[in-house]
């Protein structure tokens, strides 16, 4: 029976990409059976404002740029053409059709499962797919704990978000070790987040 290729998923608006998101996708990869990581930019995710997204592209490129050195890694944009807003299980249904050589997992933070029952098709999704479940602080995933389609993963507890990236830059603060280099520099030369 032909084996397929376990690919993690990690969905999220990178608004920007950091050094957190470096560090959980290299510890995935590393330290779980999941063979590669495709950081799936999401265009508008249902559960936020989309007022406070830099647009689509730039935040795409600068997962580009993240990743670029890495064969472990790719960025994807496969939502940009999908309908809107974008629908975890309608993203699924679409990439299997897609590569079907491919076995997807996703790549989430404990923190969702307190808004999980809001996703569509929630059940169908905790039923048909595996969840690699990286700790973040004061969160555990709840009623679904111990489920098994979720693994529990002791990746490290990085507390940095892109809020506090996008907050600090306003604030004029120095941030270069909190992104990847190009990444950085790319939002210096732009002026983003100012």
């Amino acid at each position: 029976m032909k084996t397929h290729k376990k690919t993690g998923l990690f969905f999220g608006s990178f608004n920007p990409v950091h050094t957190g998101h470096m560090i959980i996708a290299n510890y995935m990869v590393e330290f779980t059976d999941l063979r590669e990581i495709w950081f799936v930019i999401s265009p508008h995710n249902p559960l936020k404002q989309k007022s406070s997204l830099l647009a689509d592209h730039h935040r795409y490129y600068m997962i580009q740029m993240a990743v670029e050195d890495d064969k472990r890694f790719r960025a994807s944009n496969v939502e940009f053409d999908l309908p809107q807003p974008s629908y975890t299980i309608d993203t699924l249904t679409y990439l299997n059709e897609k590569f079907p050589g491919r076995e997807f997992c996703l790549i989430t933070g404990s923190d969702i499962f307190s808004s999980f029952h809001k996703w569509k098709n929630y059940k169908i999704l905790l039923d048909r797919y595996c969840f690699y479940v990286y700790p973040r602080p004061g969160s555990d995933p709840g009623p679904y704990q111990g489920h098994p389609n979720l693994k529990p993963v002791n990746a490290p507890m990085v507390e940095i978000s892109s809020s506090f990236i996008r907050k600090s830059i306003l604030d004029k603060k120095e941030i270069r070790y909190f992104l990847p280099a190009k990444v950085y520099e790319h939002i210096l030369e732009m002026h983003f987040y100012e």
